[in-house]
């Protein structure tokens, strides 16, 4: 695939979150790329031309999401491994902060772990000590996804080329030290008007949030793009998704790191 057809397929998705106007799916153009590129290859390189158009135009990277970390997502998709995108700074809300639902197209919440960074993390293969010591606190969070393709009829390449489906994450108020809280077994309940609308736990990400938060690092100092000190990284699903249809409140309660509000407005 050449660079025109990349920035092509880029410029199509800023177009789509612009307009809020979904389009088909970029599979079938991203697979006609073939060499010299594999099809993931050319979606990341997808996602990282809309990264530099973002930065171009006075954006700020903040962090990191991962996604896919549900093994059934995977199987679902056909692929063994997560997937990432960028975090950008005005992409971030904090609890209970209004968020303007007119400004999605399709959007679900998640509830989630997210890990902020106290050093960089530069080797090729870490461990769970490297991250532990790299490790500030941990937050609940909540992850608003959107997709720009229609009716989230998405495989790998379509939600990677999308910057992983992002749009929004919101941060909880309550940093929490690593030592203070047991990532397996943090139970987690996401509602609505008091309704829960999806229970999960820490192990449902990859076994263990960290597990997630290392693949993660090791891919991107591989990359050339290391982990930074006061990175944001939103390590996974802890539960389903849950698609938001209507103004209102979300709140995730994450065993202890208390809980973290989504308010669309």
């Amino acid at each position: 695939m050449t660079q025109h057809n990349i920035q092509a397929i880029a410029a199509r998705l800023r177009e789509a979150e612009r307009t809020r106007e979904v389009i088909e799916p970029v599979r079938g153009e991203i697979a006609l790329g073939g060499i010299p590129l594999d099809d993931m290859s050319t979606a990341y390189a997808v996602q990282q031309a809309n990264i530099d158009a973002r930065i171009a135009a006075g954006e700020r990277i903040v962090g990191r999401k991962i996604g896919l970390t549900s093994l059934a997502v995977q199987k679902q998709l056909g692929v063994d491994q997560p997937d990432f995108g960028a975090l950008f700074a005005n992409m971030a809300y904090g609890d209970n902060q209004p968020m303007p639902l007119g400004s999605l197209i399709q959007p679900k919440v998640e509830a989630e772990i997210a890990l902020v960074l106290k050093h960089d993390l530069v080797r090729e293969k870490h461990t769970y000590v490297d991250l532990i010591n790299a490790t500030d606190y941990a937050l609940a969070a909540i992850e608003v996804v959107d997709s720009r393709i229609r009716g989230w009829d998405i495989r790998f390449v379509d939600t990677v080329a999308d910057n992983a489906s992002s749009a929004l994450f919101v941060l909880g108020s309550r940093p929490v030290p690593l030592a203070d809280v047991d990532l397996f077994n943090a139970a987690m309940t996401l509602e609505r008007d008091g309704e829960v609308l999806s229970r999960g736990g820490g192990a449902a990400c990859l076994g263990n949030p960290l597990n997630a938060a290392i693949w993660l690092a090791d891919r991107m100092a591989q990359l050339g793009t290391p982990l930074r000190a006061g990175d944001v990284v939103l390590t996974g699903a802890l539960g389903p998704m849950v698609a938001v249809t209507q103004p209102g409140i979300y709140t995730a309660n994450i065993e202890g790191l208390g809980s973290v509000r989504a308010t669309f407005v």
